[in-house]
This record gives structure tokens, C-alpha cells and sequence, in this order.
């Protein structure tokens, strides 16, 4: 099983902060000068991140260190607001997300793209999280070009897991894990909840929707796909990311007058 990405540096003259959470969610596309394949053998879940932030490389004791200030957007928080809002978008969408269906593009398109055009995101450049999940959702964001599409295999068992043992802490909107990020005390276990569609049926209709799209979708990146081993730890997985960054962003600043 394998979860993709991508991301976008529109400059390298701006400065940024390397994003601080769930690094293994900030995935990339870019014009990678290292096209790695993808195991045909492993089935693919495309929780997309696409990015296109705006760097700059700052000195540090230990050597060259990027710091990434990138807007975060999340399709799914962008739905589950909604839902929370209890507009029409959002009762609609839920429908569908409690069939373990892809919302319908006329509803989720609009606020991807609205979201990527506020200033900070074009000022920051952004990491687009959980879309594109379909070929007509991936041509309506061609206008929207990201750096690197980084791929991330992951076997589907852990995927489920990792899914369905989340928790999120409604006061600070911190992510937690019940076996790989518990949380600290009594009093946040306490108050933290499930999201709706992290239940283990959910997840498996999510999986078997992103097994009828994940092809189509990669077909778009495909010359851009950069390999990462999900598996192993956030830490292990945000090393093998920012190495990729390290060599796209020293390319670019090697390509500025």
C-alpha cells in the first residue's frame, strides 16, 4: 500500500519555518531530477499532498538546513468544517463520505481552489493534503503545478491502523495516536474523539475507491514520482523527504541569476 504527494517551490527567496507536525504528511511533486517507480505489487492510497511553498536555505551549526513556512490544506478539514458549519456543501458531503465515496468535484474543487488562492498561500506556497483523489480532480489543479510528488508505500494493514487508532484532541486540535502517539495525560485521553470516517469499515470503502482512481491520478505525476518507504518511522520518513527538498532546492538556487 502506498500513500502519495507533491509539492511546489515557486522561489527559494523567501523564508519559512520547516513544518513542526506529522511530518510525515508533507509530501511533494516536483521537477525531481531522480524518477524513482512505484512497486506495481503494493496497492497505492493516495492521501495527496501537494505543496508549493517558497524557501529559503539558512546556515546552520549542523550544516545547510531548509525551513519550510507552508500553508497546510487539508481537504478533508476543508469538508469536515463544513460539516461542522452545517451548510448544504456540508451535509452533502458527508452523504457521500459516510458511503466511503469521493465528494462530488462541484463541491470540493471550489474550496481547494479558493483556499490556494489566499494571499498566504500564494505568498508562502502551500502542502495540499488529500486531494487530488481523481483523474478530473487532478486536471481541474493543472493550473496549480507542484515541484514533487512523492510517493509513500505503506502496507495497507498498517494504513488501516494508523487510521483507525487516530484521535483528535477537540480543545488544541492536536493529532494523537492510541499506540504511536498517545497522548500525555488522563485529562487529554479523556477528551479526545474519533473522526467519523476513521472507523475501520470507512477506511476499507476509502481504500477500495482510491484502488478505482490511484492510476489515473499517478499518470498525471509520473514524471515527477520520487519513492519514499512509509513504514518505517515519521522521523525516518521526514529524512527521506527532506532530502529530496535539500537537492530540489540547491537546484534551483543553481538555476537563479
Amino acid at each position: 500500500m502506498a500513500s502519495c504527494c507533491s509539492l511546489s517551490f515557486p522561489t527559494v527567496s523567501s523564508k519559512g519555518n520547516k513544518p513542526s507536525s506529522s511530518p510525515i504528511s508533507s509530501y511533494l511533486q516536483l521537477p525531481f531530477t531522480s524518477h524513482l517507480p512505484f512497486s506495481k505489487k503494493k496497492s497505492l492510497y493516495s492521501n495527496h499532498t501537494l505543496l508549493q511553498p517558497q524557501c529559503r536555505k539558512t546556515p546552520s551549526p549542523d550544516g545547510p538546513s531548509f525551513l519550510y513556512d507552508l500553508v497546510h490544506i487539508a481537504a478533508g478539514d476543508l469538508l469536515r468544517a463544513e460539516i461542522a458549519a452545517g451548510t448544504e456543501n456540508g451535509r452533502r458531503a458527508k452523504e457521500y463520505m459516510d458511503k466511503g465515496q469521493l465528494v462530488p468535484n462541484e463541491i470540493v474543487v471550489t474550496m481547494v481552489k479558493e483556499r490556494l488562492m489566499c494571499p498566504d498561500s500564494q505568498e508562502k506556497g502551500w502542502l495540499l493534503d488529500g486531494y487530488p483523489r481523481s483523474l478530473s480532480q487532478a486536471v481541474a489543479l493543472k493550473e496549480f503545478q507542484p515541484d514533487l510528488f512523492i510517493l509513500l508505500e505503506v502496507p495497507e494493514d498498517i494504513l488501516v491502523e494508523r487510521v483507525v487508532g487516530r484521535r483528535l484532541d477537540p480543545v488544541t486540535g492536536r493529532i494523537y495516536h492510541l499506540k504511536y502517539s498517545p497522548p500525555e495525560t488522563d485529562e487529554i485521553a479523556a477528551r479526545l474523539t474519533q473522526r467519523f470516517d476513521d472507523t475501520e469499515e470507512k477506511v476499507k470503502l476509502r481504500l477500495h475507491t482510491h484502488h478505482q482512481n490511484v492510476e489515473s491520478v499517478l499518470s498525471i505525476y509520473k514524471d515527477f514520482i520520487f519513492q519514499v518507504d512509509g513504514s518505517v518511522s515519521k522521523e525516518e520518513v521526514f529524512t527521506q523527504i527532506d532530502g529530496a527538498l535539500t537537492q530540489l532546492l540547491e537546484a534551483k538556487e543553481d538555476l537563479e541569476p
